[in-house]
């Protein structure tokens, strides 16, 4: 039996917990014919999802050609799905906060290894679990919350 849906605050709380916390995420990038999809590590930061890949990566390349990407947090009973537009850097360029989380997230320095980082500023965001809360899984909306709220959200 499905759990009473939460409210759009309670998910957005919830969101935010597992962006936070979650360490991996799934990324979706397309080469204009097909689409790509892998798991990298992120950390959220400055209300972005920040990543580091090998420029000759295909997800690399995809997202220079077409910025456009979707981020899905790992899970089927817990969906969060992030639509926004990828910027490619250098780890080097990474502001300090958001190199320090990636390397915490990552255990290790993408400077050694990684020679683009990519930041995803969210337009979209929705999530659910069940059922119960399709009809109201928007949650953010031209990169805004819609709960009207941005006092009490660390890296909102």
């Amino acid at each position: 039996m499905a759990e009473p849906a939460r409210s759009r605050p309670e998910r957005i709380r919830d969101t935010l917990g597992r962006l936070t916390d979650d360490v991996d995420a799934w990324f979706a990038s397309t080469d204009g014919d097909r689409p790509w999809l892998v798991p990298l590590c992120f950390a959220w930061c400055g209300g972005r999802v920040v990543a580091a890949t090998e420029a000759r990566s295909r997800t690399a390349r995809n997202l220079a050609a077409y910025p456009d990407v979707r981020v899905s947090l790992d899970g089927t009973r817990d969906v969060v799905l992030i639509d926004g537009r990828a910027e490619l850097t250098t780890p080097g360029a990474l502001a300090p906060d958001e190199l320090a989380m990636l390397t915490l997230k990552l255990e290790s320095d993408p400077r050694s290894w990684a020679d683009v980082a990519i930041r995803v500023t969210p337009a979209r965001i929705q999530a659910w679990r069940e059922e119960n809360e399709l009809a109201d899984r928007l949650l953010m909306r031209g990169g805004v919350w819609l709960d009207g709220s941005d006092d009490d959200r660390p890296d909102a």
